[in-house]
């Protein structure tokens, strides 16, 4: 069956290597907006985006959640020319789950356009910090949000294998 949405879902990988050109506003917005429209529980949308593309904010980010969590990695971010913080109203049970809706539907929005994406849990280490106040502020997060996740999204500057799916992973009761 060929559909353009299944076909976005097929081909999207998470990109670890970027080109170092910005991406469009055109672009950028679309995501935005499609990450906008993306369900979430009783429609409460418990989330808010910060865009980053300042390289010096996100190397901030970077160092201080590879010092938490005592990370090797280079750079956490794979050096994106765009990096979204989303965060998540801390008192609603559903925030995190919503917020990776929000998340995914944003990958899935930026392979449909041609970008790469990948979705990040490790910048929380920021937030779990003596600095956590800090970066919540740098960030502008709303008061009672906190950090939920993160995607770098740019032209990708690598390619990459499918992953090896797990039939044992479905399992039907009829």
């Amino acid at each position: 069956m060929s559909n353009p949405v299944l076909e976005a879902i097929s081909n999207r990988r998470s990109i670890r290597a970027y080109k170092k050109e910005q991406i469009t506003r055109e672009q950028l917005d679309a995501i935005l907006t499609s990450a906008r429209e993306a369900p979430s529980a009783r429609n409460k949308q418990p989330w808010h985006m910060t865009v980053v593309r300042n390289k010096s904010v996100v190397a901030e980010v970077n160092a201080e959640a590879k010092k938490i969590l005592g990370l090797k990695h280079e750079d956490i971010f794979y050096d994106a020319p765009v990096v979204v913080f989303i965060s998540a109203e801390k008192d609603w049970e559903w925030s995190k789950l919503d917020a990776g809706i929000l998340v995914q539907t944003m990958a899935l929005a930026a392979q449909s356009l041609g970008l790469g994406s990948v979705i990040l849990g490790l910048p929380i280490g920021a937030f779990q910090g003596p600095r956590e106040d800090y970066f919540n502020k740098l960030l502008k997060f709303p008061p009672n949000y906190e950090f939920a996740i993160a995607i770098s999204i740019g032209l990708p500057d690598t390619a990459k294998d499918a992953h090896e799916m797990e039939p044992d992973k479905i399992k039907y009761v009829d």
